[in-house]
């Protein structure tokens, strides 16, 4: 329970149903002189999450795990981002601390995902849908969990919450979460050791200079020489920014990935995963999506490789793609090419 409307709601859910609950308040490393009501781990949200347990009636539990978080999902997102990669920490989270016991014991949390028969499914609402995020979960696991929201749009879920006059924390928590409001690009050069060097475009023609690739994305616009160029890639060899003034340059049909996992245990079936993308249809497509909000695409699976049907824009080294199978969550992986 982090005190906001989606894990609140849940848990009341949970409560009206019969079910016996039981709350857990997590306190995660977040950067020293951090403040922002955002923050899910804050002193405020806590306070939030012990009004709604107590209007519920249930017990809530604080669980400090300040030190596996940052070793686990923090130190990581530092070492990707120095490595000129562009890393999502949520998953690294749900993955290694949220979900951890979920294996063991009947677990329930305020995202917005369904499972049906040990399979990881797409919430009811689309826009606020974040299976993407839930992907490195098993079957195994999927059997302990439950995602009581999924049914629901977040239009609902708030009027609910309302009428059931839960005390939950009024503000959306966003971006990332324990990074606070002075924003990604202080946070990096706080706990990194950031390296200038050369903006230069793909024929080599410097064009300025930049403060550190970790700063920076793929697809991100810049001004330079009165310009508007994108970012093209991260050399970290060279430690050179590429550029391009060119949008058309972001686009790309294919992809690699590293750490491919499949909630099955299992690859699709290689029948379908290896026709080509083009030929593929109906209930049997494949689609990736290369990030959070970004549209599935048809795509079709090629050992580590996979190709799309049409180019997209900006696929990024470190982010995850996601396979889906209809509304289906199949597995995925991290993007290294």
């Amino acid at each position: 329970m982090s005190g906001g409307v989606d894990s609140s709601l849940a848990a009341a859910l949970l409560v009206k149903q019969g079910y016996r609950v039981a709350g857990v308040f997590f306190r995660f490393w977040s950067a020293p002189g951090t403040k922002g009501k955002n923050l899910c781990c804050s002193w405020d949200a806590q306070l939030h999450a012990q009004a709604v347990a107590q209007k519920l009636n249930i017990n809530l539990e604080v669980v400090d795990l300040k030190a596996e978080f940052k070793k686990q999902v923090v130190d990581y997102f530092l070492k990707e981002s120095a490595s000129g990669r562009t890393p999502n920490p949520c998953i690294q989270c749900n993955q290694f601390i949220k979900f951890k016991l979920a294996s063991k014991s009947l677990i329930a949390t305020g995202h917005y995902a369904r499972t049906r028969n040990a399979q990881m499914r797409r919430a009811k609402d689309k826009k606020k849908d974040q299976s993407y995020f839930l992907y490195t979960l098993t079957q195994k696991q999927l059997k302990n969990v439950l995602f009581p929201i999924g049914d629901y749009t977040k239009t609902q879920v708030r009027a609910m919450a309302r009428k059931m006059n839960l005390p939950y924390k009024k503000e959306e928590s966003f971006d990332i979460c324990f990074i606070g409001q002075n924003g990604l690009g202080d946070f990096l050069k706080k706990y990194l050791r950031l390296q200038p060097g050369k903006i230069v475009d793909i024929a080599g023609r410097e064009l300025g200079k930049h403060q550190g690739l970790s700063l920076y994305t793929i697809g991100q616009r810049a001004g330079l020489g009165g310009g508007l160029y994108y970012v093209l890639k991260l050399d970290s060899k060279n430690n050179h920014l590429i550029v391009t003034n060119n949008e058309k340059d972001l686009y790309a049909k294919e992809l690699e990935v590293e750490k491919w996992h499949w909630i099955s245990g299992n690859a699709p079936d290689k029948t379908v995963s290896a026709r080509p993308a083009a030929k593929m249809a109906g209930k049997h497509a494949l689609r990736a999506q290369i990030r959070y909000h970004h549209k599935p695409a048809l795509a079709g699976l090629r050992g580590k490789k996979l190709i799309f049907k049409k180019a997209q824009r900006a696929i990024t080294p470190g982010q995850s793609v996601v396979i889906y199978r209809e509304d289906q969550v199949l597995g995925g992986g991290i993007i290294c090419f």
